[in-house]
């Protein structure tokens, strides 16, 4: 069954961890939707291989309109952190139990919405600690679900692995 995942990117993402998992999960049918600050903004990736076009601004969206939630990797999660909303946002989804697709340093998000305490989780190697500071058990894998609900990989990598494990949970 489809299912509309909401993306949190702006500029310097991850090109690949974006690129990739998105096409995955459009090719099975899921509805992808880009969210950043201004609506109809192309962001660009860190690699300069991907362009995004902002679907819709934050302030135009609720994590009501969702079923799921994917933060790609690169600068972009710590950038969206800073800014209340994206993490409210992120919590949402948490809170509700809806998946959430994290690669990298998407986790990054989760961490400031205090949403990781006691939950099994992976990511880029210099968050790691951040990942335990934050609470969460850290596990040094190619993919880790927790819950059958939130998926966490480390690098692009992985990426076969995390597409593979986020499709199962999206089901």
């Amino acid at each position: 069954m489809s299912k509309k995942i909401a993306v949190l990117v702006t500029d310097h993402f991850e090109d690949s961890e974006y690129a990739e998992p998105v096409q995955s999960l459009k090719e099975k049918g899921h509805e992808i939707t880009a969210i950043e600050m201004e609506k109809g903004k192309t962001v660009k990736g860190k690699q300069g291989q991907s362009e995004v076009v902002i679907d819709e601004s934050i302030d135009d969206v609720s994590p009501e309109d969702f079923d799921a939630l994917f933060l790609p990797g690169g600068f972009s999660p710590d950038i969206l952190r800073a800014d209340e909303r994206f993490v409210r946002f992120t919590k949402a989804f948490m809170d509700a139990k809806k998946p959430v697709l994290a690669i990298c340093h998407g986790p990054q998000l989760l961490i400031t919405a205090e949403t990781l305490e006691g939950r099994d989780v992976t990511g880029y190697k210099s968050i790691h600690v951040d990942l335990k500071n934050a609470g969460a058990n850290l596990h040094d894998k190619e993919v880790v679900v927790c819950q059958n609900q939130l998926v966490t990989s480390r690098q692009p990598d992985d990426i076969p692995a995390f597409v593979r494990e986020s499709l199962r949970v999206l089901g």
